[in-house]
């Protein structure tokens, strides 16, 4: 694999349909798909099925909401990504190399932070329970950054498409593990006939949360490392800084110059629509009167089928028709869905119409995703992939999610449908920013040398 990285290329179409599709049978697409799982298996259990269990202990609101603070981990990962990168780790680095190294450490680092919080009653150390829930976040943000650095590095820019699918469906379905599972096996460890708290029963359901890592660790060491380069040795500690934490940034305005304007614009809002309109998605169910049950099989099985679907066919089509013109596709479809939620408020208590309205959001948020991981991918120079990835990935969250946090103040002024409206409204500059980067041209990517 060449260490220069080109901008987004228009790829040279595949013999046929059943040729695209043997893309996801790879080795490196299979990997992607358990160690997708093991990523997404940290993020609900320290934040929604944790704030559930809080709350059942007793823990008032407020508390609740500050322990959320913990999620920020995932967007200051950019922060450390450099040491991910760069930093070597004693006797795991020689052993596994640079990528498996950093992503066995984490691995292990989730695991120890969900046993501790299936030790600890947070009735009796709610301190205990914070400190280990932020121990997981810091450690499933740190294997985010070796893990995305690992999928790049592990196929040309051509199947990136189908590793995002595959690392999306894995991430997908330890979701649902995660969310609907662990309710699941928390309530059959519970006593019969006891009402209220049982710590036991979360404990068991923690527990088994943190052996489901085993998925993720096998898969690392059972993976070939997927380039072994040989970093140059600095002289002296200001040379390391500047090789590991400022030329991975300089060098990407290097290659973009005034362009990356254009680039990390379209980055910082790409998904602006789908995340802002997501936080008043579930209080919106809630108020049209549907029942848990009718949320909970729409949205979060049937809805999470046909992101998976989604992510399959943006795979595809990103392979077969090229990156952007898929990520001008998923802009349109996913900010066309929200008109769409503005429609299923006229339709009171609709179950058939909540269906149909899932299946063409979720349709296209997968579609969406898949080929913006795609351009994400394109745009890192391989010398500094993670800590690169690690920027794009944390600019893509931060004005959306700042942006959302006013969506409630929003909805109590002008209602669920102007709200909806709004939001869709919000996708149309990325259609321009999309056509825009469409004609960014990143120079040549330069080879890491020693410094003279």
């Amino acid at each position: 694999m060449s260490d220069n990285v080109p901008p987004p290329p228009q790829t040279s179409r595949p013999a046929g349909w059943a040729a695209s599709f043997k893309v996801y049978l790879e080795p490196p697409t299979l990997r992607m798909l358990a160690l997708g799982f093991s990523a997404g298996l940290p993020l609900l259990l320290v934040l929604g099925t944790l704030s559930y269990r809080l709350r059942e202990a007793g823990v008032d609101l407020a508390t609740i909401g500050y322990l959320s603070w913990v999620g920020l981990a995932y967007a200051f990962k950019w922060a450390w990504a450099p040491l991910v990168d760069r930093l070597p780790l004693p006797v795991l680095t020689r052993t596994l190399g640079r990528r498996r190294s950093w992503l066995l450490l984490s691995q292990l680092g989730i695991v120890a932070g969900l046993c501790g919080m299936a030790w600890f009653d947070p009735k009796i150390d709610r301190t205990a329970v914070a400190l280990c829930a932020l121990a997981v976040a810091f450690a499933s943000a740190t294997q985010d950054i070796a893990l995305d650095a690992f999928r790049i590095e592990s196929a040309d820019v051509n199947r990136q498409g189908a590793l995002a699918a595959a690392y999306q469906t894995g991430y997908r379905l330890a979701m649902i593990w995660a969310g609907a599972g662990v309710f699941w096996v928390a309530a059959r460890a519970e006593v019969p006939g006891v009402t209220g708290y049982q710590h036991e029963a979360w404990r068991t359901a923690y527990f088994a949360m943190a052996s489901s890592m085993v998925v993720g660790v096998l898969t690392v060491l059972l993976s070939p490392e997927p380039m072994r380069r040989e970093l140059p040795p600095a002289r002296d500690a200001a040379q390391w800084l500047r090789d590991t934490v400022v030329e991975p940034f300089a060098d990407f305005l290097r290659r973009y110059g005034t362009q990356a304007v254009v680039v990390l614009a379209l980055i910082a809002i790409y998904r602006i629509s789908d995340v802002v309109m997501g936080i008043m998605a579930n209080p919106f169910y809630a108020d049209m009167g549907y029942t848990k049950d009718e949320v909970a099989a729409v949205t979060k099985v049937f809805g999470v089928i046909m992101t998976l679907a989604g992510t399959f066919v943006g795979g595809i089509l990103a392979l077969r028709l090229g990156v952007m013109r898929v990520m001008m596709l998923g802009a349109a479809l996913s900010a066309g869905s929200n008109l769409l939620f503005a429609w299923l408020g006229t339709r009171g208590h609709d179950v058939g119409a909540l269906v149909a309205v899932i299946s063409a959001d979720n349709l296209s948020s997968g579609i969406a995703s898949a080929a913006f991981i795609a351009y994400l991918s394109s745009l890192t120079n391989v010398n500094y992939s993670a800590t690169q990835y690690a920027l794009f990935s944390s600019i893509m969250l931060l004005l959306p999610k700042w942006l959302a946090g006013f969506s409630g103040r929003y909805v109590e002024a002008f209602g669920y449908s102007h709200f909806f409206l709004a939001t869709a409204c919000l996708g149309l500059p990325v259609l321009v920013l999309v056509w825009l980067a469409g004609r960014v041209r990143a120079a040549p990517a330069q080879v890491a040398t020693a410094s003279p």
